[in-house]
């Protein structure tokens, strides 16, 4: 099983128009603000730090840069041809690699796993974009990457940030420029209950350690100046004794 050819060519229509700068992509917000405060609760669960750190739907990379000044070996994934073109350019002394990667194949994760052992895992946001029917395999994928020693670390949002994407994409004046490119390239978040997500890690045989919520930062502002912050819930998961 594999993403669909449409959700493949959705992502990568996306990140062939979207700009190199970083900050210019709606989620694309300050490390300092996003990976900076996760690390802070993730690294205490870390039983190996020294592992792989697998940033998977790296996009532009900017998360896997802040990853690889703190890590020594960190891999950027992600779906899309185009947004690896884009973590390259962003990336020319190589902190990182990066590479193509369909977490929703099963081969393809027990191929990574094969080549880079057990690995702590870094995701913002995919579930929610993921197609329904994709999501357990997803998180099955996490699952075959982690093995018996690495830590996965998620970041998804939470069903109270449903309201608040519709009300900016209903706004009046039309949706923020940063959140239009979403919309046109069908790429919007979809609804995942809160209790789906614990329940989809447990059926791929991991177990929740810690969780909690926490503001996912956009780069978008509302016309008051305020900057648009959407409800979410952090988790870090892995295999137990």
């Amino acid at each position: 099983m594999s993403v669909t050819s449409r959700y493949r060519e959705a992502w990568e229509g996306f990140w062939s128009e979207a700009p190199d700068e970083q900050g210019a992509v709606f989620w694309d917000a300050e490390p300092a603000l996003t990976v900076g405060r996760h690390l802070a609760l993730f690294e205490t669960h870390l039983t190996d730090p020294g592992l792989p750190m697998v940033d998977l739907g790296c996009g532009n990379g900017t998360l896997t840069r802040f990853l690889a000044d703190r890590f020594p070996r960190v891999v950027g994934v992600d779906l899309a041809d185009a947004a690896l073109r884009h973590a390259r350019t962003c990336d020319p002394a190589g902190q990182a690699t990066y590479r193509l990667f369909d977490a929703v194949d099963k081969t393809e994760a027990e191929t990574l796993h094969a080549e880079l052992g057990d690995v702590n895992v870094y995701m913002r946001g995919v579930l929610h974009q993921a197609e329904p029917d994709d999501r357990q395999p997803m998180t099955n994928g996490i699952a075959t990457l982690v093995g018996e020693r690495g830590r996965a670390f998620l970041v998804e949002l939470s069903a109270s940030a449903k309201p608040v994407l519709r009300g900016l994409a209903q706004s009046p004046a039309g949706p923020p420029a940063k959140l239009a490119p979403i919309f046109r390239h069908g790429i919007a978040p979809g609804e995942v209950a809160d209790a789906a997500i614990p329940e989809y890690l447990r059926a791929a045989g991991l177990s929740v350690l810690a969780s909690g919520e926490m503001p996912l930062v956009t780069t978008e502002y509302r016309p008051d100046g305020t900057r648009i912050e959407l409800p979410s819930m952090w988790m870090v998961a892995g295999r137990t004794a």
